[in-house]
């Protein structure tokens, strides 16, 4: 996975703020070209029963994407380049744009629905979870309010299986350029009592992902720090629960076997893996 350029959705709101803080930091700390951009609807669509001629509504549009741009612009500075993109939806106008501009990734905050400090889906994340080309970052509310200096370890979401290996890779790739360690977790979802049967199933799995990280890890050059765990719950907010999450915690989903290929597709269990978490996540393309 390349991380060389940085494509983050901005609007004027805490969302907008969120995902900028956040495509900020990817950007520095892997040394990449950022490109803020903010998507309005077309020329002809007019408000309400048509009452503004074409002139007045295409002259509001541009003032309304230069405000939009000049509010991103005072956050960030030089350090990024600016475009606006015309799409009737949000969502799939980064994902054109993020084509025609060969990005990387792409960077969007929570729906305004979601608690502080978690991530909500709404309708542009909807949009690129289910159609994008390159991974999807998603920033927690509030992340602007006190986002860290630093990534400091990539942890992926891990069950065995062609996607996931795929995952394994793209995110020991990160993690050199982020010069951060590399963690897998697999939850395990059980019942209130543990047959011998999932004791022996659970055996076998830390045997598997414990060689499937060492491989992953020694793939790479330099040597990644890495480390496993299996998280046990009821269900994935309560596994999530059982380890702890750094400040500068980055966590990786691969997308569902379902899904077309070199695409975003947002699975069930990936969808409340992103519910649960309270850092920000990034969903990688379906690999083959």
């Amino acid at each position: 996975m390349k991380l060389e350029s940085v494509l983050v959705g901005f609007i004027p709101e805490p969302r907008g703020r969120d995902a900028l803080a956040l495509a900020v930091l990817l950007a520095r700390q892997a040394k990449a070209r950022l490109l803020v951009a903010t998507v309005q609807p077309p020329v002809w669509t007019t408000p309400g029963p048509a009452r503004a001629d074409l002139s007045e509504w295409r002259m509001y549009l541009k003032e309304q994407a230069d405000a939009t741009l000049e509010q991103a612009r005072s956050l960030t500075g030089d350090e990024a380049d600016y475009v606006v993109h015309t799409h009737k939806g949000s969502g799939r106008g980064l994902v054109e744009l993020a084509r025609r501009r060969a990005a990387d990734v792409v960077v969007i905050g929570s729906a305004p629905r979601g608690g502080k400090g978690r991530i909500s889906v709404g309708s542009t994340a909807d949009q690129l979870l289910h159609s994008s080309s390159v991974p999807v970052l998603l920033a927690p509310r509030g992340y602007a309010d006190a986002p860290t200096s630093a990534f400091e370890r990539i942890t992926v979401a891990y069950r065995r299986g062609p996607c996931a290996d795929a995952a394994v890779r793209d995110a020991a790739k990160a993690a050199v350029t982020l010069d951060v360690p590399l963690r897998l977790i697999t939850l395990v979802i059980r019942g209130v009592r543990r047959a011998k049967v999932e004791e022996d199933m659970l055996t076998r799995l830390r045997d598997q992902v414990a060689a499937d990280l060492t491989e992953a890890a020694s793939g790479q050059r330099p040597h990644i720090r890495a480390e496993f765990e299996i998280l046990e719950g009821r269900d994935v907010a309560q596994a999530m629960g059982q380890t702890s999450w750094l400040p500068g915690e980055l966590l990786i989903c691969a997308s569902s076997n379902a899904g077309p290929l070199r695409r975003v597709f947002l699975g069930d269990t990936s969808l409340k893996i992103v519910r649960a978490a309270t850092c920000p996540v990034m969903i990688l393309t379906r690999q083959a």
